[in-house]
């Protein structure tokens, strides 16, 4: 394997789109073959990224809180097929809004007072894990507002309980929108485990990998660590700095299932190649069957719900459990099969459990879909031609 081509590509991020810091770890059969860095960490561009920096990884976080939730599924506490109601009473009876529209627009959010009919469908888990509950991703909506503004602490669960009274925007089960499910489930693992989702991730998934450099909280001198924070203005057509490097947070008490991790790239890694190698980690420690992440490596959406997940862009992809899922093998160089998710930060795993590689990129730019349409794959196929290279 020569990994040239990726080097010189990564080395030219920075020219080419202006990504000022960068770190890509890529595993086989557990083995590190490829780990590099390029740019800086800081602002001032005086600090070389030398892979102790933290990030946020955003909703990337979804691969790892799809872990934890496969976990309970695997001991029997719970089933894919389960009304979300029997953990969460407040979602049993739940509205559907009368205009279709809200299903093909994905700009249109409903507020309390859309008109609106009883579901026919309960929400399954695996609904709220496919992005197919017919939820959205408005986090400004009345329900959630009005309580913030009456418990500016709110807990994780007490949030998704106001969330049950927004209209969904489609019948459950019917149709794909990318949305605040995977917080829902983050409070079903609350729920169905006992303990708080950040604690649950750390006992059970974290601990046993030997990772200490993931939290959901970060403290503030953990926070000093954090590599900084650059977004895509469009006005300026360029990548500009954000004084204030932030992550997801509608309260203090709120860890979000969809975006709240924070850590280094390779804390981050370590959950993704022991997903490439079966659910067992580099340590020997197991997280999941094997059987289980095979799982992962089947789309969900089909028809029209498939059609509203290739809106996205992803035309070699369906939507799995809670990732995307190559269902195209003639597109690109990974196998169908292969699966992952991104970050809003433009951070992105890629998961390959028949040839146990595992792919991780990090940056810190907001809004810059260019990672989305270019990066990600580009990376995802030189990875795969490098390690075919003598």
């Amino acid at each position: 394997m020569n990994f040239d081509l990726l080097t010189r590509y990564l080395d030219s991020m920075d020219e080419e789109y202006g990504v000022k810091g960068l770190e890509v770890i890529v595993s086989k059969d557990h083995e590190v073959v490829y780990r590099h860095q390029a740019g800086y960490s800081d602002y001032d561009l005086k600090v070389p990224v030398d892979g102790s920096e933290y990030y946020y990884f955003y909703s990337c976080t979804k691969v790892v809180t799809m872990t934890a939730m496969m976990q309970l599924i695997e001991a029997g506490k719970a089933s894919l097929y389960d009304p979300i109601s029997k953990y969460l009473p407040e979602w049993e009876y739940v509205s559907v809004v009368n205009d279709g529209r809200f299903a093909e627009d994905p700009a249109m959010n409903p507020t309390l007072r859309e008109p609106s009919h009883f579901a026919k469908n309960q929400i399954r888990v695996i609904d709220c894990m496919a992005m197919m509950a017919g939820l959205t991703y408005d986090t400004k909506n009345e329900a959630i507002q009005n309580l913030l503004k009456e418990k500016p602490n709110a807990t994780t669960r007490e949030v998704i309980a106001a969330l049950a009274k927004v209209p969904l925007i489609y019948e459950p089960g019917t149709r794909f929108r990318y949305s605040l499910g995977h917080d829902v489930v983050a409070a079903l693992i609350e729920v169905i485990s006992g303990e708080r989702y950040g604690e649950y991730l750390k006992k059970h998934i974290f601990e046993p990998l030997g990772i200490t450099t993931l939290t959901c909280r970060p403290t503030e001198e953990e926070k000093k660590r954090l590599a900084a924070m650059y977004t895509y203005d469009y006005e300026k057509n360029r990548i500009v700095p954000i004084p204030v490097t932030y992550g997801f947070d509608l309260s203090p008490e709120y860890e979000s299932g969809g975006a709240t991790l924070c850590g280094s790239a390779y804390g981050y890694f370590t959950v993704i190649d022991a997903l490439a190698n079966g659910g067992v980690g580099a340590n020997g420690n197991r997280i999941l069957k094997e059987e289980t992440v095979m799982l992962f490596t089947h789309s969900v959406t089909t028809d029209a719900a498939l059609d509203d997940f290739h809106k996205l862009g992803r035309l070699e992809y369906g939507y799995g459990l809670g990732v995307r899922v190559k269902i195209n093998s003639f597109m690109g160089c990974a196998p169908a099969g292969e699966f992952g998710w991104d970050g809003a930060a433009g951070g992105y795993c890629s998961i390959n459990p028949f040839d146990h590689i595992a792919i991780v990129y990090v940056q810190h730019v907001m809004n810059f879909g260019e990672v989305y349409r270019a990066v990600h794959p580009r990376v995802r196929d030189l990875v795969y031609e490098c390690l075919e290279k003598n």
